[in-house]
């Protein structure tokens, strides 16, 4: 582990496995002070790493010198599925939608074979769509195969 983001994540993953409720509450500038870097590279790291579609609920809260909330989601299946399609809304990305399926994976929702189809049907060459409006057509072939496995477990 070489990048100071990777650190950054590890010990936080580390916070949220020690803490009894599954969620931590950090000062950014303490954060930041403690690895000695920006404030910035503890907003990349929670943006890039804690986001939904991994799996995290990221608050950020109002005062006390940048106090931030990162739980690690643990609620029904059916609200669950429900905010990933919140977070696809009507365009992904190539690298967004197949970091959902990862997750849709490791949390047992579809199974290994169902995430290798999935991510060959929302990869660029099965998308054969003029660039302007190929995420779009991604986020909706995704939300369709999501409705498809999940109404069929």
């Amino acid at each position: 582990m070489s990048n100071i983001s990777d650190i950054i994540e590890v010990f936080i993953k580390e916070l949220l496995e020690d803490a009894s409720n599954q969620s931590v509450e950090i000062q950014r500038n303490e954060l930041a002070s403690y690895f000695k870097c920006s404030p910035s590279q503890i907003n990349y790291v929670l943006t890039t790493r804690f986001s939904m579609d991994r799996g995290f609920i990221v608050e950020s809260r109002r005062g006390g010198g940048g106090c931030i909330k990162i739980a690690q989601m643990d609620i029904e299946k059916d609200r669950y599925v429900e905010g990933l399609f919140i977070e696809i809304g009507n365009s992904i990305n190539h690298l967004k939608g197949v970091q959902i399926i990862e997750l849709l994976h490791q949390k047992g929702i579809i199974s290994g074979r169902e995430k290798e189809i999935m991510n060959a049907a929302i990869s660029d060459r099965s998308i054969q769509s003029p660039f302007d409006i190929k995420n779009e057509v991604r986020a909706n072939i995704l939300k369709s195969m999501m409705l498809a496995v999940y109404r069929n477990e």
